[in-house]
């Protein structure tokens, strides 16, 4: 009886399961089949072709946003590990009171909802003056991701052993050498797995950047939603299939980091 009770408690946990995973995943998957589709029907399977990838490379729109998307990620996700290692490191030096505070400070951008951060840069902008554009992004993305690197980089700090440092001192190394021969090595797999995670949610950010952006420039993200309201194309299909499997393989990755330092 106990037996059955459990087997129909697994059959049903495992059935739910499923169920989340077909709703979560159904559309993407729905999606990714569409781009390889001859026909432009979404209702009838024409046969299988990589024409709309061969379109959509041969888009400028599209490939200035790729190009566009690409260097904000990277610029954005490089100054936040600068930025958020050294934020990490001056909280990690507070004492416990002070730097709890500024822990749940931190936290909050990430627990904010995008449009209300993506309103208020913006008006920060507008009220400073500054035309929205290339650099009104690039600034707004580095601002989301610092904390997302902060709170990659603190659990490596907190793991650094002190007396290493001071060693490194004693024995005659400048404070910036003790921390690049001593302590940068050991949090040097947090930073990493900041400036990952931060490339991969500044990649598909579309919120925050629709409303900082202005005229005139796009990332893949606006550029979608741009073309999508005027008629959803089959490139915009391979579009979207190539930025959900680079954010896929980029996810892996970080986990995967993550796991092996577990280990």
């Amino acid at each position: 009886m106990v037996k059955s009770r459990k087997m129909i408690r697994k059959i049903i946990s495992d059935f739910y399961m499923v169920l989340i995973l077909i709703f979560l995943y159904a559309p993407i998957l729905t999606m990714m089949i569409l781009s390889f589709n001859q026909s432009k029907s979404r209702a009838r399977w024409g046969g299988f072709t990589l024409d709309w990838y061969l379109q959509m490379f041969d888009s400028r729109s599209i490939m200035s946003a790729l190009s566009t998307t690409l260097i904000i990620a990277f610029v954005s996700a490089l100054a936040a590990a600068v930025i958020g290692t050294a934020a990490a490191i001056a909280i990690q030096s507070m004492r416990l009171v002070p730097r709890t505070i500024i822990m749940g400070i931190t936290n909050i951008p990430m627990l904010n909802a995008d449009i209300v951060t993506g309103i208020s840069l913006m008006l920060s902008f507008i009220a400073f003056g500054v035309s929205l554009g290339f650099k009104t992004v690039l600034i707004a993305h580095i601002t989301f991701n610092i904390p997302y690197v902060i709170l990659s980089v603190m659990p490596k700090l907190k793991q650094t052993d002190k007396s290493t440092y001071e060693a490194a001192l004693d024995l005659g190394a400048t404070p910036l050498q003790a921390f690049f021969k001593v302590v940068f090595p050991d949090i040097l797999p947090g930073v990493l797995s900041g400036f990952l995670l931060s490339f991969t949610m500044s990649l598909d950010d579309f919120i925050i950047t629709h409303f900082t952006k202005g005229a005139g420039i796009n990332t893949l993200s606006t550029l979608i939603y741009s073309e999508v309201r005027r008629g959803i194309k089959p490139s915009m299909y391979a579009l979207s299939t190539v930025i959900f499997l680079t954010v896929l393989i980029l996810l892996l990755i970080v986990n995967f980091r993550s796991f092996k330092k577990k280990d």
